[in-house]
């Protein structure tokens, strides 16, 4: 009889080299600033921030300063609204061409013989994906930049900005959840003969429902964050206003509109947190 041959013990840096590989890039990834944490705790440094942050007291409480900081925190609202509404429809549009054939095909084996049919559905799925990612790589304040461009200053450019960014995200986003549904509803359409759009609409979409409506609160309550930093590049808003303040070193207006922004900001995940609740959702 053979004895039996036991592996030799791994060595340590074999057991941990992920470990290992991942806290040296860590390292480097601190070491290419030109900064260090202890910056931060130096008398001097520490003077300069105590010196700046007290130009913010007290806040600006003058009457027409918070009219305008309330319309443009009512701006910020209405640009993240607008701006999400046309992401959804944007992703809506591309959920059936974004799915895989693995799901549309499922139960349907009669169809897999259509050669041309699955061709026209594989270029769909591929052309649908790269446009939702060209869309979703180029970062919203780019977007604001070109359509600030293209359209002026304002929130108009804002909420193209939010809506074009984050009609990619959606679209990766309720394309994969789409894929984690379950077959077997699918199949069973399938097999009384209705058409892959029928059981995708039927079966597919309920199951993902749910899902589709938490990511779309999810990317409200970033998008109102987002539409604040926007109107640093001019497209309206808080953001706008805040540029305005920093730009004339009104160190009081800052303080009034960065509460104003903790406060909006609070109220949308707020309102996300009770609707999502009220149906019944989650991440």
């Amino acid at each position: 009889m053979n004895p039996q041959i036991i592996p030799p013990r791994p060595s340590l840096i074999q057991k941990n080299f992920w470990l290992i590989l991942t806290s040296i890039f860590i390292f480097w990834s601190f070491s290419i600033g030109d900064g260090s944490f202890l910056d931060l705790f130096y008398v001097k440094n520490i003077d300069h921030i105590k010196t700046y942050i007290s130009k913010f007291w007290p806040i600006d409480l003058q009457r027409s300063f918070l009219s305008l900081t309330f319309f443009a925190a009512i701006e910020t609202l209405a640009i993240s609204i607008a701006g999400t509404v046309i992401s959804i429809f944007i992703a809506i549009l591309t959920l059936y061409p974004s799915t895989s054939t693995k799901v549309l095909n499922t139960g349907g084996e009669w169809e897999k013989s259509y050669y041309k049919d699955n061709l026209l559905q594989s270029f769909s799925l591929f052309i649908t994906k790269a446009i939702l990612n060209f869309f979703r790589t180029i970062p919203e304040i780019i977007w604001a930049v070109i359509f600030v461009f293209a359209t002026g200053l304002g929130p108009f450019a804002g909420v193209l900005a939010i809506g074009i960014h984050n009609a990619g995200v959606l679209g990766k986003l309720f394309s994969e959840t789409i894929e984690n549904v379950k077959l077997q509803p699918i199949e069973s359409i399938r097999a009384s003969g209705s058409k892959k759009s029928i059981a995708f609409l039927y079966a597919a979409i309920p199951q993902a429902f749910p899902q589709l409506i938490a990511y779309c609160l999810y990317r409200w309550e970033v998008n109102i964050r987002t539409a604040t930093i926007l109107g640093l590049v001019g497209a309206g808003g808080l953001g706008q206003q805040v540029h305005i303040a920093i730009s004339l070193f009104l160190e009081s207006k800052v303080a009034t509109l960065t509460i104003a922004i903790f406060l909006l900001v609070n109220c949308v995940d707020f309102l996300s947190s009770w609707i999502r609740k009220k149906l019944d959702v989650n991440l």
